[in-house]
């Protein structure tokens, strides 16, 4: 993936130049959030995709299927468990006709997924092409004969410390939910678990064919998963925690897009394949914040919370990244990179328009800090919406064809958390996904707002808009168990 900075794809991570927002304060913070896009029909015999919410009953969800055939449109995957059906329809009235015609009594709310038409075709089509589209200029700066001792992030949250008492433990899988991940790479073949892996970039429906799961146009998730797990095998660099299991979750398709029917196809696979941990530096497309009171960006944020939920109460604790647009997101007021996937338009918005997934209920938020442990530039930030923050700039880590980089981003401060979850995990197998969150935010170091008065930073040293609870930290993390 190539984490967007915000105005591209994945948001979580890369682009080290941050994103500024004209007219962001606390004076249109609660202003209501007016999408021009709302309820836009579709054109004539445009595909697309669209998430139906109904209850988690079979009843009503075998009544939500009748009412999406009924209104001419395909069941592409139902989630029982969730009450959410991912549906396909060429037809511009389908929202309405799937509510009002037979059975429509039992849809909670229905909403498009993006709001471009659906490029890769009609379930079960054959697949496309790859996009010819690469990494932005400069996301990944090959390293020279890479070490552990480059990796001053690793020393930075003491996981060099850490890895004395522990690596954490091959009982532990963690979820690398990004771009696909090249699992011949040196540094993760020795960790690598292919049976658990899987492709989620078909319409959301989950393909396990081998190979299928890696990584096409980006280098993004490789990346990601050598910061959670490269292993210790005398071979280039050593991850948070080089003794769990990683396993990939591709939910980034060729063009760099992650829409909400991949995003939940990854969610459920993880729940019902035992994922102790999930990292997602990435934000949900075509739309950097999901509007409630918009009925397709709400529905889409319902969807994506059950399977959020569902997820964690199977066990699977989910990280995520905050973002690159040097955003306060606890004051929200305009959005003017949405939708990614057509023609952004400035909007206003409120704090009921979310950046998913990370802002979801029980998902780990992480903001990124620099060598000099201060706060990255493009970081998100926001008081009670940083959870934890890791390093984020210029770090080290694998990318395919066996070889290192440096990226920067918050997506690279994700994996950091998730690495040191695993390892909380692998010491203390018991703990419940909202026990592990509890431990990595008591655990981490607190970090002070800037010696040099900065308005954007609010709150504690305990507890503030830029670091959260402070700098997580590996070594507490085995030490105390």
């Amino acid at each position: 993936m190539s984490p967007r900075s915000r105005t591209r794809r994945l948001s979580a991570g890369l682009a080290v130049v941050a994103l500024a927002f004209a007219g962001v304060g606390t004076a249109a913070a609660h202003a209501a959030p007016v999408s021009p896009f709302a309820q836009a029909a579709a054109e004539p015999g445009i595909l697309m995709n669209y998430v139906v919410n109904t209850k988690p009953v079979p009843i009503h969800v075998d009544r939500t299927e009748q009412a999406i055939e009924a209104a001419g449109g395909t069941v592409v995957k139902s989630y029982g468990d969730l009450g959410v059906v991912i549906a396909q329809s060429t037809s511009p009235t389908f929202r309405a006709d799937v509510r009002l015609g037979k059975n429509g009594n039992s849809v909670q709310s229905v909403g498009a997924t993006r709001t471009a038409a659906v490029s890769e075709g009609p379930v079960g089509a054959a697949a496309k092409p790859a996009a010819a589209k690469g990494l932005k200029a400069n996301e990944s700066v090959p390293a020279l004969d890479p070490r552990e001792g480059e990796q001053w992030d690793m020393a930075q949250i003491k996981a060099d410390k850490a890895h004395e008492q522990s690596d954490g433990s091959s009982r532990v899988l963690v979820g690398i939910n990004d771009s696909g991940v090249d699992d011949t790479h040196p540094d993760l073949a020795p960790n690598f678990d292919a049976g658990n892996s899987v492709n989620c970039v078909d319409n959301g429906v989950a393909d396990t064919t081998p190979g299928g799961w890696r990584p096409t146009t980006s280098d993004h998730g490789t990346h990601v998963a050598g910061t959670v797990a490269s292993a210790r095998n005398g071979v280039g660099i050593v991850g948070v925690a080089p003794g769990v299991r990683i396993a990939s979750v591709k939910v980034v398709n060729d063009d760099g897009y992650i829409y909400p029917e991949y995003a939940i196809c990854g969610f459920v696979w993880a729940a019902e394949h035992k994922m102790d941990v999930t990292n997602h530096s990435y934000f949900i497309d075509p739309w950097e914040f999901w509007c409630k009171d918009d009925a397709d960006q709400g529905a889409v944020q319902e969807a994506v919370r059950r399977a959020v939920a569902f997820a964690t109460s199977k066990g699977s604790l989910a990280v995520a990244a905050a973002g690159n647009s040097s955003y306060d997101l606890a004051n929200k007021t305009t959005d003017s990179a949405s939708p990614n996937d057509g023609t952004p338009a400035t909007r206003p918005i409120n704090n009921d328009c979310l950046d998913i997934p990370t802002e979801l209920p029980g998902v780990v938020t992480v903001a990124s800090t620099t060598r000099a442990g201060v706060r990255s530039n493009f970081s998100n930030y926001g008081l009670n919406k940083i959870d934890v923050a890791a390093p984020g700039s210029s770090i080290l880590s694998t990318i395919p064809g066996g070889g290192y980089g440096l990226k920067s981003g918050t997506s690279m401060a994700s994996p950091h958390v998730a690495g040191v979850a695993a390892l909380i995990k692998s010491n203390r197998p018991w703990l419940k996904p909202a026990e592990i969150e509890k431990a990595l935010r008591v655990d981490a170091d607190d970090q002070a707002c800037p010696a040099v008065v900065d308005a954007r930073c609010t709150g504690t040293t305990a507890n503030n808009s830029f670091f959260g609870e402070g700098l997580v930290d590996a070594l507490d993390g085995v030490k105390r168990w």
